[in-house]
């Protein structure tokens, strides 16, 4: 069992687990097209937390917490919590805050991507070709020297301290759970209405992103990876899952009733093709750059990896950026200053590409 995860049918099963419980988690009160959503849910946190006031995507979201006590458990299980750190910490946050404003241009991450096409959102495809593109520009970079220097093992604390934020996230939604008709229940927001207001049952959550970030770890799912191994090397061993996660959510959601194909009315996306493929650019370059996509930074952040930690931090903050200055989309189209933030994000991750390049 300690190795099985690290073969073929490993990363197939994990992949599939995820496509499988991302629908029923779905079915079972989180937002259409969104079981899981790690960009999305990320957002719903920061307004939780009162870093934006959009008051209908505030939740503090038990599903990250998972990912990141579930990947610490099995890196301690199997001796893997390698506390890390040093490796250009500013930048990755920097990329983080990109990454989380291309990704809300678009209204999801890579995982919502193929989430939403398996749920029949047409919409989607031009994301995951953004996506592509993005993670094909860093391979361009990586070919050229790109490197964001070494990290360095460094005291457990430093690799604790993620997973403590996220235990105190926990801490405050026991002790402040959401009441109906009241948008702030002590020192957290919440959503009366809209996609922040659409959740499954604290424990389901829980338990289901825990198990995933258990599994994750064990078998280094990553759809950045996945993505930018194949272009890179050929290698379709992280493809693989990849592709179960959508054959298994397509099948979930065709057997409960979840899968409605087309381009309009589909939930928390807009039709505006052009800036759904840009906003993934920037994103897919943004985690290429980083060195994995939003879910394995969690993931790594979990095992004890500082800069990692300091990318989901740059989500997070970014997130607040999105939506107090109108760069995040809607149902209605792309936020008022989308377009630029977009322009602006791909020109921040070329600089960064063209910058951090060791010569032969």
């Amino acid at each position: 069992m300690k190795n099985f995860f690290a073969t073929r049918w490993g990363i197939i099963s994990v992949g599939a687990f995820i496509g499988v419980f991302a629908a029923l988690l779905q079915k079972w009160g989180n937002p259409g097209n969104m079981g899981i959503c790690v960009a999305c849910f990320e957002r719903d946190i920061a307004g939780a937390v009162g870093l934006h006031r959009a008051a209908v995507v505030q939740y503090l979201r038990p599903e990250i917490i998972g990912f990141v006590i579930g990947a610490l458990i099995a890196a301690y299980l199997f001796k893997e919590f390698r506390p890390r750190a040093g490796s250009a910490p500013i930048v990755r946050f920097v990329l983080g805050v990109f990454a989380m404003i291309g990704a809300l241009v678009f209204l999801g991450c890579p995982w919502r991507a193929v989430l939403r096409l398996a749920g029949g959102d047409g919409n989607a495809i031009f994301g995951i070709l953004g996506l592509i593109g993005g993670v094909w520009i860093g391979t361009l970079f990586f070919k050229g020297g790109y490197n964001l220097g070494p990290t360095r093992s460094t005291y457990a604390s430093v690799g604790w301290l993620l997973p403590l934020v996220m235990a105190g996230f926990l801490a405050f939604r026991l002790i402040f759970p959401p009441i109906n008709e009241q948008a702030q229940n002590g020192i957290l927001f919440y959503s009366l209405k809209g996609p922040g207001s659409m959740f499954a049952p604290l424990s389901v959550s829980l338990g289901i992103g825990a198990v995933i970030g258990f599994l994750a770890q064990r078998s280094r799912f990553c759809t950045m990876g996945a993505i930018r191994d194949f272009i890179l090397f050929k290698q379709v061993h992280l493809l693989s899952g990849f592709v179960s996660l959508v054959i298994a959510a397509f099948i979930t959601n065709w057997i409960v009733g979840q899968f409605h194909p087309g381009f309009t009315g589909q939930p928390v996306a807009h039709t505006m093709s052009i800036w759904n493929f840009g906003g993934m650019v920037v994103a897919g370059l943004a985690f290429a750059l980083a060195g994995g996509c939003p879910g394995r930074q969690l993931f790594m952040a979990g095992e004890g990896d500082g800069d990692a930690a300091v990318f989901v931090l740059g989500m997070i903050v970014g997130a607040g950026f999105s939506h107090n200055f109108g760069l995040a989309s809607s149902p209605a189209g792309v936020g008022p200053h989308g377009i630029a933030a977009v322009i602006v994000g791909l020109a921040v991750c070329l600089f960064i590409g063209f910058t951090m390049r060791k010569k032969a």
